[in-house]
């Protein structure tokens, strides 16, 4: 077995990407507070051709040179868009056509390993504070919620981590169609 290099990757460059048909998946950050989640957020949604980003309230936006450091580029090459409130972002989103999913721990919420994708939706990811969640005010606005089943001694996952694991889901429905 020999590791790849970069050159072997077959990556698109970054005209490319733009080009490039994306899946109708966009992630919402309500509030996410930490540079290095935001920055890996980013870069996963650049590996997974997503639509774009929306960053919300107190989540910073590029450029900052500690976003920088986890997304790699991928603040170049993700759309990505900024409204002062979450509420604001998901109105739009909803007159668009989106389904709004909080990515949360709530009453019915589906497990991730469960959910009935649609190749006919557009999808609008919400993940919220690294503490608090996605608002209880954004949920209620919500059409479904997802949870990562989870069965250790923690509540939650890593924002990162748990974008990662819904975001790969999503995206291998797109590559199974």
């Amino acid at each position: 077995m020999k590791k790849l290099l970069n050159e072997e990757l077959n990556r698109k460059t970054l005209e490319e990407f733009q080009k490039a048909g994306k899946y109708p998946v966009i992630v919402v950050l309500d509030n996410v507070r930490s540079l290095n989640n935001i920055g890996s957020i980013f870069r996963t949604c650049d590996a997974f051709l997503l639509e774009g980003i929306i960053l919300c309230g107190i989540t910073a936006t590029p450029p900052h040179r500690e976003i920088s450091k986890t997304a790699l580029g991928a603040t170049e090459s993700v759309s990505w868009e900024y409204y002062a409130t979450t509420l604001e972002a998901i109105e739009k989103l909803r007159k668009e056509g989106y389904q709004l999913i909080a990515i949360e721990q709530t009453v019915n919420a589906c497990m991730l390993h469960e959910f009935a994708f649609s190749q006919n939706e557009k999808y609008a990811l919400i993940f919220g504070h690294e503490i608090n969640g996605v608002e209880q005010e954004i949920v209620n606005k919500c059409d479904k919620a997802i949870e990562i089943p989870q069965h250790g001694t923690k509540h939650s996952l890593n924002i990162a981590v748990c974008a990662g694991i819904v975001l790969w889901e999503f995206f291998r429905f797109y590559q199974q169609q």
